[in-house]
């Protein structure tokens, strides 16, 4: 059975890793769902958070290539751990004088935040878990989207272990 998950990848900051591991998945016909990186306290060293469908032998297969290529330091699967997971959504609504209030509503109850009024727009900022985000743009649905972007997922293990 296919399902999602969530390796958190530990690779060495440098030019053209990001494009070696992405290449690894397109040529095994991976799908990669979402991607997230950055710069983690040491300048030196990156963190992928990917998430990918597949079964246990797939991720296991995946796993295995990404450990061969040089910049990679450390895979974790974090599907079946206790961790805390966040998505940030940027949504620019249509926002005339008739209905921000309702929009200002909607915002104060998913605690997010407007970033940015326009005439008859609004940009809203939210960040939770899929289903938060899912939520709250489907409530703002409604109004009309002009744009929206989400990020991809980012997780980490919770409490005292890394």
């Amino acid at each position: 059975m296919n399902k999602k998950h969530t390796l958190a990848v530990t690779v060495e900051n440098k030019p053209g890793v990001l494009t070696r591991v992405t290449t690894l998945f397109r040529r095994r016909g991976y799908n990669i769902e979402s991607l997230s990186v950055g710069e983690t306290e040491n300048p030196t060293i990156s963190r992928m958070t990917i998430v990918v469908a597949g079964d246990e032998k797939i991720i296991e297969q995946v796993t295995k290539q990404l450990y061969k290529l040089v910049d990679v330091i450390k895979i974790v699967d974090l599907t079946e751990e206790r961790s805390v997971e966040r998505e940030l959504i940027l949504i620019k609504v249509k926002a005339d004088n008739n209905v921000r209030a309702e929009i200002v509503q909607i915002v104060d109850i998913f605690r997010a935040r407007i970033v940015d009024i326009g005439r008859n727009s609004l940009i809203i900022e939210a960040t939770g878990d899929a289903g938060k985000i899912d939520a709250i743009e489907d409530s703002l649905k409604p109004f009309g989207i002009l744009e929206l972007v989400r990020t991809g997922k980012v997780a980490m293990i919770r409490g005292g272990r890394p």
